[in-house]
């Protein structure tokens, strides 16, 4: 059955499109995220990882262990809503570190996918993706600091 001319068919079609997006592309990168921040958790990495970190993150009043969500992000913008769940879920960020991070999580995300499907494919030299980085980490710092002026 096509879509074009029938509204139902193209509803129905753009769901199982988006369900299919969801579940097989989305979802594994969240759970794994979730998963990661639970075996740094168990193993107790998460306690050297945030005091390590701590300095860096108080910058945007962030506790250290912060950091795992920005690494995850910088890998999968949906693994670092995964990290920050996780790390919800441990107690260990609340409410107003979360929105903190949300910018770093939207403007930075997925640099790392993306230099493959996009930039590769377009042909940028490989020599340009040190700046680009930086472009978006730099980014995602303003925009973290920005929401963070909003909590003073």
């Amino acid at each position: 059955m096509t879509s074009q001319g029938n509204l139902y068919a193209a509803f129905v079609e753009g769901s199982l499109k988006g369900w299919k997006v969801a579940t097989q592309n989305m979802l594994p990168n969240v759970v794994l995220a979730f998963v990661f921040i639970q075996m740094l958790q168990i193993s107790g990495l998460l306690d050297s990882i945030g005091q390590y970190c701590a300095p860096l993150m108080a910058l945007f009043d962030l506790p250290g262990e912060a950091v795992t969500v920005l690494i995850s992000t910088w890998f999968s913008a949906g693994g670092g809503v995964g990290a920050a769940a996780g790390l919800y879920a441990h107690g260990i960020l609340d409410g107003k570190d979360v929105s903190i991070l949300m910018p770093g999580i939207f403007l930075m995300g997925a640099q790392i996918q993306y230099a493959g499907r996009i930039l590769g494919v377009a042909g940028v030299a490989s020599k340009h993706y040190p700046v680009l980085y930086a472009i978006g980490l730099l980014n995602a710092a303003m925009g973290m600091l920005t929401m963070k002026w909003f909590f003073v």
